[in-house]
């Protein structure tokens, strides 16, 4: 469903934030994406939604592709590219069902969108939607009223209310704590296999990741270094993850010191004249 080739984005500064990234996603993928802040996963994910334009390379999206679009074909395109932000990105003076609604924007145009008029049709899917996550009961709250958990699930229900292709998740649990974290991942995993959902979710908890994906992607330095099952992601995986620099900075004998966890090696004697 998901084909992208050779991706590859070098910003105005000259730097690089992805240097080659080539994979395949099938419908239904769960698929975390891990890595170091810089890594260059979100740039990643803003390519996907045309976000961010690529300096070369393809992506291809059940059969169309996103890269060769234009700027109104994107827009289109977009209604089935659910999105969650780390900072959930809700409207705070808006209820909650309002937020929801503004997921149906793309299937809704005229003067009655930009007055956020929306028919029963599409307030029927706006209130199933935060049915799906647990917040019927908050549909009428303010959003400035939720607690961030709740902000973030309601940012779910509003990216399956898009009745989405793919969703787009990109570090939707930083701002939470542990217990939050499980919660909202459990609503996003679970709705995304109900309906079937390729998703796709930057995240840097890895036991997260390994909780609750059927796939891992470990990108370093903007490729793709790991591509597997959640049991292979061992220790040396994770060094060419997470700690791929510090092979480099140390001397073989450095290395040894620091595998064995001794001393750093004596001073040189200071001799008085």
């Amino acid at each position: 469903m998901l084909q992208i080739n050779d991706l590859r984005v070098v910003y105005a500064n000259g730097n690089e934030a992805l240097k080659s990234i080539s994979l395949k996603a099938e419908r239904g993928e769960i698929i975390a994406i891990i890595g170091r802040s810089g890594a260059g996963k979100s740039t990643f994910l803003r390519c996907i939604n045309g976000l961010q334009k690529p300096t070369s390379g393809q992506i291809v999206l059940d059969g169309a592709d996103i890269t060769a679009m234009t700027a109104s074909e994107l827009r289109l395109a977009r209604r089935y590219i659910g999105f969650i932000w780390q900072e959930f990105n809700l409207v705070e003076r808006l209820p909650a069902i309002t937020n929801v609604l503004t997921g149906r924007l793309g299937y809704h145009r005229g003067i009655s969108s930009l007055m956020l008029y929306f028919n029963a049709e599409h307030r029927a899917i706006a209130l199933r939607s935060l049915e799906r996550v647990g917040l019927l009961q908050r549909a009428k709250f303010r959003s400035d009223r939720l607690s961030g958990g709740e902000k973030q699930r309601v940012a779910i229900a509003r990216a399956i209310s898009q009745e989405p292709k793919i969703i787009l998740a990109d570090e939707p649990v930083a701002s939470l704590d542990p217990e939050l974290s499980v919660q909202v991942m459990t609503d996003l995993a679970r709705v995304a296999r109900e309906d079937g959902v390729l998703t796709l979710i930057n995240i840097h908890q890895v036991e997260l990741a390994k909780q609750f994906a059927d796939r891992l992607i470990g990108i370093a330095q903007g490729v793709v270094v790991y591509d597997g099952a959640p049991d292979g992601l061992n220790e040396d995986v994770l060094d060419s993850i997470y700690r791929f620099d510090k092979s480099v900075s140390l001397t073989a004998e450095e290395q040894a010191l620091f595998k064995r966890r001794e001393s750093p090696l004596p001073r040189q004697p200071i001799v008085l004249g």
